[in-house]
């Protein structure tokens, strides 16, 4: 079995809506973002995948996480061949290329929230959490993971370095910019 993160590890809370999905990045070790509504960072060091309603008994949770090894820029055509007539082959992808599946020792529940997208989180606060509003950073760390951030974007691991605000941003800005939903006060 793999690792679970390191408290300090940068992790990726990603949307995953199928179990075709789960079995891409199961079996063939990638997922896939759409440039145009990527978060500014994807050179994380886990992803955390939350399951939508189509997982049925298994909805609305992060059961499973997988350590990043790269990404690469891609169109959709590339990675789904079997599909050359959807509407969005032609589409830049981000592909996110994965280690192996991670199950967790217990899932995180969305008790609250069921729409989600990207947003950032640590380990830490992955491996406390019982649900999916305590992977929201506290206000005092945020600083700190979007430091953290800009530097993995300042290495050239990810797009968009030259639109990242710098350090000294309010703190509703800075909860949007790292993806949480609703600020925590």
């Amino acid at each position: 079995m793999s690792e679970l993160p390191r408290p300090g590890a940068l992790v990726l809370v990603a949307v995953i809506n199928g179990w075709r999905d789960m079995e891409i990045a199961r079996l063939l070790g990638w997922y896939r973002i759409p440039v145009r509504s990527a978060p500014k960072v994807v050179a994380v060091d886990y992803l955390a995948f939350y399951q939508t309603q189509a997982f049925d008994a298994e909805k609305w949770r992060i059961q499973y996480i997988a350590p990043v090894y790269g990404n690469e820029l891609v169109t959709r055509l590339e990675l789904l061949s079997d599909e050359p007539d959807q509407p969005n082959a032609r589409l830049e992808y981000f592909k996110i290329q994965l280690g192996p599946l991670i199950e967790l020792p217990e899932p995180i529940l969305a008790t609250n929230w069921r729409r989600i997208t990207f947003f950032y989180t640590t380990g830490e606060y992955l491996l406390r959490a019982k649900t999916v509003n305590d992977l929201i950073v506290q206000r005092d760390v945020r600083q700190i993971l979007w430091q953290s951030l800009r530097e993995r974007a300042s290495a050239g691991q990810a797009y968009g370095t030259k639109n990242l605000p710098d350090l000294d941003v309010d703190s509703n800005t800075l909860a949007a910019l790292l993806g949480f939903l609703q600020p925590q006060k």
